[in-house]
């Protein structure tokens, strides 16, 4: 690290409400001596709101290589500077990569300072599984590429989330309609935080037809959400003799060479022999060995 450097602060931005940003984050934006902006007028309303008066430069997808290289030569000469997006926080479907990047490599600290995202924000409240889930950024911007994107996505087991625009959210959900099964549990978050914030969980059927017959739900930003396919029950696969026989291994074995005695002696497929296991240790409450 180098000590006589400044630091890069990457500083969450209310995504709509402006009382959602942290005390911390007022007082860095405070103290930095230049603050990076992916919309200079944008970022002002939230500075003027908290009485902020630190410069501000533009640093957005246009310029950002240009710019991230400036702005690592102030670094270099011990300036303190802030990285802000539009909203949210930097970096999750906004500019700021290359800069971060470059200050990293050059040895530079960076430094993150939490606070709102969108993504998070809709998932929190989307009452779908949230241990494991992908976040996709934007949508494709034509149908045939979104489609190509749902099906990619069809077989996951995972929640995943993707942004969207007012102008495609209808276009998207039919596409999705085409591809994915119409009682795909899905949730669509729009305006979250602002006044007009609406979060409705539904049936993907159900979902395009409110889209459609609703204008004010073709309006404002979107979080869409949509559940992961059912897994499949690969236990089904394997018979009542290979289950009692990989009952019988996992007494005195791990799972792992249980399983892989039970494939020896039984024939059946691995996968399904691990799934078994690990169901079989899910019902004694895990009182197995691993």
């Amino acid at each position: 690290m180098i000590s006589e450097c400044g630091k890069l602060y990457v500083v969450a931005t209310p995504i709509g409400n402006l009382g959602d940003i942290s005390y911390r984050a007022v007082e860095t934006l405070r103290r930095v001596d230049l603050i990076a902006a992916e919309d200079t007028r944008h970022i002002k309303t939230l500075l003027q709101h908290y009485g902020i008066n630190q410069k501000v430069i533009s640093l957005h997808q246009h310029n950002e290589e240009r710019a991230s290289a400036d702005l690592l030569e102030k670094l270099r000469a011990g300036l303190s500077i802030a990285l802000v997006s539009d909203a949210g926080t930097p970096l999750v479907s906004d500019p700021g990569m290359p800069l971060v990047r470059m200050v990293r490599d050059a040895g530079i600290e960076v430094s993150p300072l939490p606070g709102a995202c969108a993504l998070i924000a809709a998932l929190s409240a989307a009452g779908l599984p949230t241990a494991r889930f992908t976040f996709e950024g934007f949508a494709p911007r034509t149908s045939a590429e979104r489609k190509s994107f749902f099906k990619a996505k069809a077989a996951s087991p995972d929640t995943w989330i993707f942004y969207e625009s007012c102008h495609r959210v209808l276009a998207s959900l039919r596409d999705m309609g085409e591809v994915l099964p119409k009682d795909r549990q899905i949730v669509i978050a729009r305006e979250l935080t602002k006044l007009h914030e609406t979060i409705v969980k539904t049936t993907l059927a159900e979902a395009q037809a409110l889209v459609e017959t609703d204008p004010n739900m073709q309006k404002g930003e979107f979080v869409i959400i949509v559940e992961g396919a059912p897994k499949e029950d690969l236990r089904a696969e394997i018979s009542a003799e290979q289950q009692r026989v990989l009952e019988i291994l996992l007494q005195d074995c791990s799972v792992s060479t249980a399983v892989a005695l039970a494939v020896e002696i039984t024939g059946a497929r691995k996968k399904a022999l691990y799934q078994a296991a690990l169901a079989i240790g899910s019902e004694k409450g895990g009182n197995w060995r691993s």
